[in-house]
């Protein structure tokens, strides 16, 4: 047996060599054992492997072919590399509530849920973030799972898809390797749930498919600031199927009813010390206190002739179709009304499959696509147990079923009678239906069975460059904070510099910036392209979070900090107005216990000012009594609950006796259009119409470039 050496791993540059690429018809590029000088890659059992970046297909653009091993055991250890928690969406938290029809979809799909207007149809919602370990915090930095369980008449329908509407990779034969890169490295077991580590940086940089979601997973996207407020994509491109066998292709879309928003992400940084919950509590008391998150589902519909005509390929999961190209059509929505009774039994337990479609809405032949369909079975088996995860609850289907499917582990339900096959003579049993059964569509497909990523698939940068230009000045700029604060985390210069060099062929001035604060002495040239970046693609005000905030503040939080002697007729304006916008009030105190208000009465308190600091709120309001504001400036708790809203962007309402608090806090002096006077009861109308703005990010150039005073410690 030959003796197995193994080479320890750099830890810095000096261990990093320039890298030889061949690249594929695709664009993509592969590292091949004859230009590193390095082993052959082999399966489990041996065989060596030509192509590990594409899987097996008929012809470029077609199905994947079921005799591709390689593929199927890459996914099939991948899908088994963890128990029991998820490899992926680990830290996930989940709602049960319905989904509404509009109006008849019976033109576009056969799809029961779709026929008839005003139906509801019960369903489950878990929401999740990627990387991170099931003890993660909620504010990291990543990707959000939307996975919809809608359990229909003819059976479950599981659309798992993002807060993002594209991915980091177009086939999924790589995503083994999105994943590894992204988790702690595997020889320390960190960073958990970042994503700022050489790894993945490293992935990254050698993957040029995955600008376009770099530009998502940077930007503001990716630090929502609730469940609540995240549109959902279904990503992949898929088809309504009628009663005709007619096809047309479908997009799908949740809109949040309350309108989208992030937080800033030293905001995020904090939330997660001070409440690494934030998301599930603030989820959990939306539900209970009645006010039902709602989204609407929309979806883009086109035919071939648009698909053909359209400057992408619809198939490829790192593309988009702008909605002002083509406008989503709202059709039903969907409706969170109550928790689990549980979280174990069916938070945890629920098991989400693309392939789980009723008849009527059908596959596309998207690679990452057709790759899920195939692996998420896999992953079931392993992570529940055995083949019989559908008999627990969350999973059954509410409609009536019918199989011979027997006895494996853990099985709940077994045939009854003489009978479990069929054809049988006895008349028993199910049957197939040609009328009622799930048909494909009969789409064609030909060409060789090859590993090949096809041509239009090949430009990384187009669509990357058009999100960036959508977004307002502020969200470009916390993108370039984002990957300037991920690269700093990487130890490794040359990774910097290639992630920068890819950054040119997206916006100069935005690899430019990152390259400066990164201290890069000198620019790398631009990315070898595939495909030349577009510059004649419009933006789309649909990709920004600012250009469609809900400009009311329904269902956010007012935090107010109040002491002993609080004006009783302004707090009572305060809280009235604000929950007759449909949002929250959250008392903050010097003691969690309340304080005693000017007319005597007593205020509870809901946090104490140590543990209810301003990150927690979507603004703010400081009414302090003129006895008691000296002694709450020396707390540097309440200092830092004035200092981190206003550097935070949010509104801030205040007493005149609030002024020696918010002077030591530092922002006496640089006091804006979002600091607000409210002297008394009459001034709250404005104060609460301001809210609906929620951020005032005009403030945070000067707050960033120390234009704020220094706060007094």
């Amino acid at each position: 047996m030959a003796k197995k050496t193994t080479k320890a791993a750099p830890s810095d540059s000096a261990g990093i060599h320039d890298q030889s690429l061949v690249r594929g018809a695709g664009g993509e590029l592969h590292q091949t054992a004859e230009t590193h000088d390095a082993p052959v890659m082999t399966t489990a059992q041996g065989g060596p492997v030509a192509d590990d970046q594409n899987t097996l297909r008929i012809g470029a653009r077609g199905p994947l072919a079921m005799d591709d091993f390689h593929f199927r055991e890459k996914l099939f250890h991948f899908d088994h590399e963890r128990i029991p928690e998820r490899v992926v969406h680990a830290r996930g938290y989940g709602a049960h509530g319905y989904f509404e029809t509009y109006d008849s979809l019976a033109a576009y799909t056969k799809a029961d849920l779709f026929q008839r207007k005003g139906e509801k149809t019960p369903a489950f919602v878990r929401f999740s973030t990627v990387a991170g370990n099931k003890g993660s915090a909620d504010l990291a930095r990543d990707v959000r799972g939307f996975a919809v369980k809608i359990y229909t008449k003819e059976g479950n329908w599981d659309l798992v898809g993002n807060n993002m509407p594209v991915f980091f990779i177009q086939d999924a034969i790589k995503f083994p390797d999105l994943v590894h890169a992204a988790k702690q490295e595997p020889d320390r077991d960190f960073p958990q749930a970042q994503t700022a580590h050489d790894n993945f940086w490293d992935f990254i940089s050698l993957t040029p498919e995955s600008m376009h979601m770099i530009m998502w997973a940077m930007s503001d996207r990716a630090i929502p600031r609730s469940f609540r407020f995240m549109e959902g994509f279904g990503v992949h491109t898929f088809r309504f199927v009628n009663a005709k066998d007619e096809s047309t292709f479908v997009k799908f879309h949740w809109k949040p009813k309350l309108g989208l928003q992030s937080v800033a992400w030293n905001e995020a940084v904090k939330i997660n010390g001070a409440d690494p919950d934030f998301h599930r509590r603030d989820l959990w008391q939306s539900i209970q206190s009645g006010n039902f998150p709602e989204w609407e589902l929309q979806v883009q519909l086109f035919d071939q002739a648009f698909a053909d005509s359209f400057d992408f390929d619809v198939l490829d999961p790192t593309k988009l179709i702008p909605e002002e190209i083509l406008p989503p059509q709202p059709v039903g929505r969907l409706v969170l009304d109550r928790m689990p009774d549980n979280f174990f039994a069916e938070t945890e337990q629920v098991a989400f499959m693309t392939q789980n479609v009723p008849p009527g809405i059908d596959f596309s032949n998207d690679p990452l696509l057709q790759g899920r369909n195939f692996s998420y079975l896999d992953t079931q088996l392993k992570r529940l147990g055995g083949p019989n995860f559908t008999h627990i609850p969350i999973n059954a289907p509410k409609c009536p079923f019918a199989h011979f499917q027997q006895d494996g582990h853990m099985a709940m339900r077994n045939p009854v009678g003489r009978v479990n096959y069929q054809p049988n003579s006895w008349g028993e049993g199910p049957r197939e239906s040609p009328v009622k059964g799930f048909r494909h569509f009969p789409a064609e497909g030909q060409g060789p069975k090859i590993r090949l990523r096809p041509e239009s698939f090949a430009d990384h940068y187009s669509q990357a460059r058009q999100f960036y230009i959508s977004q307002t000045p502020a969200e470009q700029r916390h993108i370039a904070n984002a990957l300037t604060f991920e690269l700093s985390k990487v130890e490794t210069p040359v990774i910097r510099e290639r992630v920068v060099s890819h950054l040119l062929n997206i916006d100069e001035t935005l690899a430019s910036t990152v390259a400066a604060k990164l201290g890069l002495k000198t620019m790398p040239k631009p990315a070898d392209a595939a495909v030349e970046t577009r510059q004649d693609l419009e933006p789309s005000p649909a990709l920004s979070i600012a250009l469609n905030g809900p400009e009311r503040f329904e269902g956010r939080k007012l935090g107010i900090l109040v002491t002993d002697g609080v004006d009783a007729a302004l707090l009572k304006a305060l809280t009235s107005a604000v929950t007759k916008e449909k949002a929250m009030v959250e008392i903050i105190a010097p003691k969690v216990g309340g304080v005693t208000a000017s007319d005597g009465s007593w205020v509870a308190a809901q946090q104490m000012i140590d543990g209810g600091p301003s990150v927690l709120y979507d603004a703010v309001a400081v009414l302090p009594s003129p006895e008691a504001v000296d002694e709450l400036a020396t707390e540097a708790t309440a200092r830092d609950f004035v200092a981190d809203a206003f550097q935070h962007c949010k509104f801030i309402g205040h007493v005149e006796a609030a002024m020696p608090l918010l002077k030591k806090a530092g922002i006496a002096d640089s006091l804006d259009e979002g600091v607000i006077a409210l002297g008394s009861a009459k001034d709250v109308a404005a104060f609460v119409k301001e809210l609906g703005k929620l951020r005032l990010w005009s403030r945070e150039p000067g707050v960033k470039h120390g234009k704020a005073s220094i706060p007094v410690k």
